[in-house]
């Protein structure tokens, strides 16, 4: 029993580990050319749509690329600046797709739902900036 606990740590203490380490060159290779698949596949979903939906669709298969490729960045070359550009690419394709989808309003409507969109970039932006601080003051501590 006690052999089985340990094992069973031993595993996950491995899985976890797997996933903090760096990517190699062509797991990097790999991912990358999935990731263009996938937008590939993404953006040939949208053909069938038309008007505004399809820029909506078009801007969300785009934003998930760009979020997947800094993903893989930050995986492939673990640090804080691809951390920080991570969730930088995040906060920009909310955003753009936030934007793309006021399209639909106008008038007034149309101005707050654009505000409301630049305000929550602005907001993740800032808590970006906060939490990459953080990150490099404990970093620092640690060293």
């Amino acid at each position: 029993m006690k052999s089985k606990l340990i094992m069973l740590t031993f595993a996950i203490s491995c899985a976890f580990a797997g996933n903090a380490m760096a990517l190699t060159k062509e797991e990097y290779k790999a991912q990358k050319d999935r990731v263009e698949a996938d937008y590939k596949g993404s953006r040939e979903k949208c053909a069938t749509l038309s008007a505004n939906a399809k820029d909506i669709c078009q801007t969300e298969a785009k934003g998930a690329e760009k979020v997947a490729k800094a993903e893989l960045e930050a995986q492939y070359k673990p640090g804080p600046r691809h951390d920080r550009n991570l969730r930088d690419v995040k906060a920009d394709t909310a955003y753009d797709i936030a934007k793309e989808k006021c399209d639909d309003m106008s008038g007034n409507a149309k101005d707050v739902c654009i505000k409301d969109a630049k305000a929550t970039r602005t907001a993740a932006k800032a808590e970006a900036k906060v939490s990459g601080g953080n990150a490099d003051a404990n970093k620092g501590q640690s060293q």
